[in-house]
């Protein structure tokens, strides 16, 4: 409990007091990677560590947080995020890193809940700040895209409330994950119940043509507001595709997995060609979110194990490579008061450690080998091909839209002909790129350090997975 009572301790500290020290948010925000380190170790619980367990509506809603290896990978994901993202907080936006605790706090908690009424609440929770972030801090009048936003994530939400409730009272009326598991299903209640819990994920990846929240809100949130939805909070999506949709409704695997793996597909390439034709930079790293998301997407429908372990790799990556962009679009926004490609240009020969940086982010992003992005993006296409040759190819493109993209950028920011004008950039703007650039490369050459997180949750997932299909017919 530790790791949701102490973000929201921290959230009532910073919207109380007046703390405007960023490096004091930063070393409060550290607090939930020191217990998680120190206190749970992930090698020790594949089949999950009971962290808390009491009654809360009685018996068939209970309090329960439960920590296994792919939790502790996903908990390890927003405790290394959060320190980035509230180090690169501008001091008039300091009231935004009370927001981002207490979304902290809700993470933690879909992360870690072990009965589906939790999941809910803790699913909603998360929400909540993230709707204040894009409303209050965006660069401009944002109230008609944030609506957008919230509609789209409020009926999805409340389709997997429904199918939620819908399990239960097949269960006989508990809410907990291992009565849940343990339902037998009809091949028709299966598709009622997993078509609503997919909704629901879609949206949150999301998933094409879920998608159409997503440009507007990444461009037009603050830059934390967009590193917090990119790079943690569309994992929320991901998370409960594997946690909570294969295995509950596993029977409904085979209805839905050829429509989820063209849409995947399909998001894949449309998200790179449309990234291509755009000049914002924002609006390019949001696009290309939407693809690299869809191959992790694909991955997991693949049901093979090179999908999912290639996919949780890059969830962590994605996660760190996405908000590096953002970092750095943020950085140049601040200095030459633009982000778009055309009126960029000259970086290169003013910051040079800067642009070393950049370069490294970028070719992660696009999968350059031996960078983090490689070894994930290498495991998903191969699974995807295993699964269907055509759709593998297809997913392939990904290779070369990413490298177009991304190397356009650095081409038209950095190497551009126009001389922007830049003050000098600061030490605590350059700590978070090094951070992310270190990971960037140390994950390249040492892939192996996080693949050995959660290969036995992964078999356990499986397992879960394979005994629940065709249960009834």
């Amino acid at each position: 409990m530790e790791l949701i009572l102490i973000p929201i301790l921290a959230s009532l500290i910073w919207a109380f007091l007046p703390i405007k020290s960023r490096w004091i948010a930063s070393g409060l925000s550290l607090i939930g990677l020191v217990v998680l380190l120190t206190k749970y170790n992930q090698g020790s619980f594949p089949d999950g560590l009971v962290v808390f367990d009491q009654p809360w509506l009685g018996e068939s809603v209970r309090f329960t947080m439960v920590i296994d290896q792919i939790t502790w990978f996903m908990l390890l994901l927003t405790q290394l995020l959060l320190p980035i993202i509230v180090l690169s907080v501008k001091d008039q936006n300091q009231k935004l890193i009370a927001w981002a605790f207490l979304m902290q706090a809700g993470l933690n908690g879909v992360f870690m809940a072990q009965d589906g009424l939790i999941f809910y609440l803790f699913w909603e929770l998360a929400m909540i700040p993230i709707y204040f972030i894009t409303l209050q801090f965006s660069e401009k009048d944002n109230f008609v895209t944030t609506i957008r936003f919230f509609i789209y994530t409020f009926v999805g939400s409340l389709a997997m409330l429904a199918s939620l409730i819908y399990l239960a009272l097949l269960s006989g009326g508990s809410f907990a994950y291992a009565d849940l598991l343990n339902t037998q299903l009809s091949h028709a209640q299966s598709l009622i119940i997993g078509g609503g819990l997919l909704l629901a994920f879609a949206v949150k990846i999301p998933i094409f043509p879920f998608h159409l929240w997503q440009a507007d809100t990444y461009t037009n949130a603050p830059a934390q507001g967009s590193m917090l939805l990119s790079g943690i909070m569309l994992k929320m999506g991901l998370y409960g595709l594997i946690r909570w949709y294969m295995p509950l409704a596993a029977e409904s695997i085979d209805f839905y997995q050829p429509i989820v793996m063209t849409l995947a597909v399909i998001g894949i390439i449309y998200g790179g060609i449309i990234a291509i034709r755009q000049d914002d930079m924002k609006r390019i790293t949001a696009y290309s979110s939407l693809s690299h998301v869809g191959l992790i997407a694909a991955g997991f429908f693949t049901l093979n194990a090179s999908g999912f372990n290639g996919g949780l790799l890059q969830m962590l990556v994605h996660g760190l490579n996405v908000v590096g962009m953002f970092l750095i679009i943020d950085i140049i926004q601040k200095n030459a008061n633009t982000r778009n490609l055309s009126e960029l240009g000259g970086i290169a020969s003013k910051f040079k450690f800067f642009t070393v940086l950049f370069f490294i982010i970028v070719i992660g992003t696009a999968a350059a080998p031996l960078t983090s992005g490689f070894p994930g993006e290498f495991m998903l296409l191969n699974s995807v091909f295993k699964y269907n040759s055509i759709h593998g190819l297809l997913s392939g493109l990904t290779i070369i839209l990413c490298a177009v993209y991304m190397l356009r950028i650095f081409q038209k920011a950095a190497l551009g002909s126009n001389e922007i004008a830049i003050s000098e950039i600061s030490f605590v703007d350059y700590l978070p790129l090094i951070i992310v650039a270190f990971t960037v490369l140390f994950i390249g050459l040492f892939p192996q350090v996080i693949l050995e997180i959660f290969p036995l949750s992964v078999e356990k997932l499986m397992l879960e997975i394979s005994n629940a299909k065709g249960v009834l017919s």
